[in-house]
């Protein structure tokens, strides 16, 4: 494994922020997504990790630090696909080079506070600048309280490529693998390429290099990949998850259940964007919300993820938040359209694609992504039953992170 980030070797004597890992058993309906429902059932916490569940009978009599729920107990959410330092207003570019960066920073904080909130326990953050290193930063230092993050630092771009005012550019072989060290030096948990917008980017040598310098760290390499062509040359060229993903063809889908990669889908930009009442609020213009409402409303959109999810291709839950109209605790309705256009059977698979599904592609299913005995206590407190009615998460009562109560 690489040296650590620089950060790590600080010592830090007594945390800003110290909320404890108390002992608690909560009650209600516990809902574990290993495809157990309790009814009527019991968590048990004590030092961050979950160390009994099962059906309110088996508790025993006299339990110290019980707290009646009156709601569905189940595992903390995941955003696989998140940016921290965007706040959802419409013209990101300008903010992306106009924002100071300590205002950036504040926006982090506020959607980090916003995530917990919204039973948000950990954060795919793809990028923004460099910016999610601090973040991180503040977080695991006990500066600032916020979900768990995992981060790419600045996601890699060829010279002027796609969103190129807010990534790493880099232009030959040995500039993308000097990219790719800058962010494990910074601390980066994942590299992140932008592979594509209307032309496919990276030379064949560019593109090789960055995904060899990714693995040669030790690290996963994620691509932002919309379209077939360009889903297909980096799946064929060794990378390890699809970001938004799109048009597929059979081929495509083929190698994607092949080689087991998964795709992070994110709707809630359109979803969004495609009302007007929410849309004009952060400045989208009138010809795109028609534009969004057009294409919200056309099936052949969404086919390619629809037959890659139906062929077997781990589908998992991303907002792309922070991008124009989607704040960070825009939830229900990135998963209800999931289940409408199809890419998700039902309202459990959709749950499973924001707990057990996105705790692998972070290579965190040992540790999160279900509630069993041993695992770390991610857990969030529902009122009402999310399996009956994704709405339902809309009403978060209490978030726990690692058994540390951040909400509620």
């Amino acid at each position: 494994m690489p040296e650590p980030a620089a950060w790590r070797y600080d010592k830090i004597t007594k945390p800003m922020f110290d909320v404890p890992a108390g002992h608690v058993t909560l009650t209600g309906r516990v809902l574990t997504m290993t495809g157990d429902v309790l009814a009527d059932g019991f968590v048990t916490v004590e030092n961050g990790k979950i160390i009994a569940l099962g059906s309110r009978s088996e508790l025993e009599a006299g339990s110290s630090s019980v707290e009646e729920t009156s709601g569905t107990i189940m595992p903390g959410l995941i955003n696989s696909h998140a940016h921290l330092n965007w706040d959802g207003i419409h013209d990101l570019a300008r903010q992306s080079m106009d924002d100071p960066r300590p205002i950036s920073a504040f926006k982090a904080a506020g959607n980090m506070l916003k995530s917990l909130k919204a039973g948000v326990t950990m954060v795919r953050d793809l990028g923004f600048h460099d910016m999610n290193l601090y973040s991180k930063q503040a977080v695991e230092q006990g500066i600032f309280p916020g979900p768990r993050l995992k981060v790419c630092g600045a996601a890699i771009i060829q010279t002027g490529g796609h969103t190129y005012w807010v990534c790493r550019e880099a232009s030959g072989a040995d500039e993308m693998r000097r990219a790719v060290r800058e962010q494990v030096k910074g601390g980066a948990d994942l590299i992140k390429i932008m592979a594509c917008h209307d032309t496919l980017e990276f030379t064949d040598d560019e593109l090789a290099a960055v995904i060899d310098e990714a693995h040669r760290n030790g690290l996963p390499i994620t691509a932002h990949a919309t379209y077939d062509a360009c889903i297909e040359r980096v799946v064929r060229f060794g990378v390890d998850c699809v970001e938004h993903g799109g048009s597929m063809s059979e081929k495509t889908i083929a190698l994607l259940v092949e080689k087991e990669i998964p795709v992070v889908t994110t709707f809630a930009p359109l979803v969004q964007q495609s009302q007007p009442d929410i849309a004009r609020q952060f400045g989208i213009p009138e010809w795109k919300i028609e534009e969004r409402k057009k294409a919200i409303a056309n099936p052949a959109r969404y086919e390619g993820l629809v037959n890659a999810a139906r062929a077997g291709v781990s589908i998992v839950f991303g907002t792309d938040a922070g991008s124009p109209a989607v704040e960070h605790d825009v939830i229900a309705p990135e998963l209800a359209h999931m289940v409408k256009v199809g890419v998700c059977q039902d309202n459990m698979d959709a749950l499973a694609s924001i707990t057990v599904r996105a705790a692998a592609v972070s290579q965190m299913q040992d540790r999160i992504g279900t509630l069993e005995v041993g695992k770390e206590a991610d857990i969030i407190v529902v009122d009402g039953n999310p399996d009956d009615d994704l709405f339902a998460l809309e009403r978060v009562m209490a978030t726990f992170v690692a058994g540390r109560r951040m909400y509620g």
